[in-house]
Protein backbone atom coordinates (compact mmCIF):
# COMPACT_ATOMS: atom_id res chain seq x y z
CA UNK A 1 0.00 0.00 0.00
CA UNK A 2 1.45 3.81 -0.62
CA UNK A 3 2.82 5.74 1.99
CA UNK A 4 -0.34 8.36 0.86
CA UNK A 5 -1.12 9.67 4.66
CA UNK A 6 -4.61 11.25 3.12
CA UNK A 7 -6.58 8.20 2.32
CA UNK A 8 -9.68 6.88 3.73
CA UNK A 9 -7.87 3.44 4.36
CA UNK A 10 -4.69 5.06 6.10
CA UNK A 11 -6.75 7.06 7.98
CA UNK A 12 -8.83 3.36 9.53
CA UNK A 13 -5.69 2.05 10.34
CA UNK A 14 -4.88 5.00 12.73
CA UNK A 15 -8.13 5.02 14.55
CA UNK A 16 -6.85 1.25 14.83
CA UNK A 17 -3.33 1.55 15.45
CA UNK A 18 -1.18 -0.49 17.90
CA UNK A 19 -3.37 -3.60 17.75
CA UNK A 20 -3.98 -6.74 15.14
CA UNK A 21 -6.87 -4.91 13.56
CA UNK A 22 -4.77 -2.30 11.50
CA UNK A 23 -2.67 -5.09 10.34
CA UNK A 24 -6.35 -7.24 9.46
CA UNK A 25 -7.61 -4.52 7.76
CA UNK A 26 -4.99 -3.94 5.63
CA UNK A 27 -4.49 -7.41 4.96
CA UNK A 28 -7.98 -7.17 3.28
CA UNK A 29 -7.72 -4.22 1.68
CA UNK A 30 -4.46 -5.37 -0.22
CA UNK A 31 -6.49 -8.94 -0.91
CA UNK A 32 -9.26 -7.46 -2.49
CA UNK A 33 -7.35 -4.87 -4.47
CA UNK A 34 -5.88 -7.70 -6.15
CA UNK A 35 -8.63 -10.06 -6.04
CA UNK A 36 -12.76 -10.50 -6.48
CA UNK A 37 -13.89 -12.71 -3.78
CA UNK A 38 -16.50 -13.28 -1.22
CA UNK A 39 -15.53 -12.44 2.42
CA UNK A 40 -15.49 -16.52 2.59
CA UNK A 41 -13.33 -17.08 -0.09
CA UNK A 42 -11.14 -13.81 1.36
CA UNK A 43 -11.02 -15.61 5.13
CA UNK A 44 -9.68 -18.73 3.54
CA UNK A 45 -6.92 -16.72 1.53
CA UNK A 46 -5.58 -14.50 4.62
CA UNK A 47 -7.17 -16.25 7.50
CA UNK A 48 -8.65 -13.54 9.09
CA UNK A 49 -11.79 -14.32 10.76
CA UNK A 50 -14.87 -13.87 8.42
CA UNK A 51 -16.29 -12.07 11.80
CA UNK A 52 -13.86 -9.97 11.11
CA UNK A 53 -13.76 -9.42 7.52
CA UNK A 54 -17.61 -8.21 8.01
CA UNK A 55 -17.12 -5.54 9.93
CA UNK A 56 -14.04 -4.12 7.75
CA UNK A 57 -16.58 -4.33 5.17
CA UNK A 58 -18.39 -1.99 6.25
CA UNK A 59 -15.88 0.37 7.56
CA UNK A 60 -14.50 0.07 4.31
CA UNK A 61 -17.87 0.58 2.09
CA UNK A 62 -18.15 3.63 4.65
CA UNK A 63 -15.12 5.39 3.19
CA UNK A 64 -15.59 4.62 -0.09
CA UNK A 65 -12.89 1.85 -0.69
CA UNK A 66 -15.20 -1.00 -1.46
CA UNK A 67 -17.25 -2.13 -3.29
CA UNK A 68 -19.94 -4.94 -4.03
CA UNK A 69 -19.39 -6.33 -7.60
CA UNK A 70 -22.19 -9.19 -7.73
CA UNK A 71 -24.34 -11.26 -6.17
CA UNK A 72 -23.86 -15.25 -7.11
CA UNK A 73 -22.75 -18.31 -5.80
CA UNK A 74 -19.34 -18.48 -4.05
CA UNK A 75 -17.05 -20.40 -4.97
CA UNK A 76 -16.18 -21.97 -1.21
CA UNK A 77 -19.02 -22.20 0.27
CA UNK A 78 -21.74 -22.75 -2.81
CA UNK A 79 -23.86 -20.23 -1.30
CA UNK A 80 -24.99 -16.70 -3.02
CA UNK A 81 -22.72 -14.37 -1.30
CA UNK A 82 -21.14 -10.39 -2.70
CA UNK A 83 -17.92 -11.08 -4.79
CA UNK A 84 -16.09 -7.65 -2.99
CA UNK A 85 -12.87 -5.45 -4.58
CA UNK A 86 -11.21 -2.59 -3.18
CA UNK A 87 -10.01 -1.68 -7.26
CA UNK A 88 -12.02 1.70 -8.36
CA UNK A 89 -11.18 0.44 -11.50
CA UNK A 90 -13.17 -2.54 -11.05
CA UNK A 91 -15.82 -0.71 -8.86
CA UNK A 92 -19.36 -0.78 -10.50
CA UNK A 93 -20.55 2.36 -12.21
CA UNK A 94 -22.74 4.54 -10.00
CA UNK A 95 -26.34 5.20 -11.73
CA UNK A 96 -27.72 8.62 -11.39
CA UNK A 97 -31.22 7.67 -9.66
CA UNK A 98 -33.58 10.70 -10.93
CA UNK A 99 -35.52 12.43 -8.34
CA UNK A 100 -39.18 13.03 -9.60
CA UNK A 101 -40.49 15.01 -6.95
CA UNK A 102 -37.21 17.94 -7.75
CA UNK A 103 -38.34 21.15 -8.64
CA UNK A 104 -42.10 19.79 -9.76
CA UNK A 105 -44.96 22.01 -7.99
Amino acid sequence: MENNHNTPVYNLLLQNEGNNRASQLQTIFLYLKENIATASMVTDATGVPQKCITRYKRDLELSGQLWEICKTYCKKTGFKAWYLTTDPAKAPKKLIQLNLFSDAE
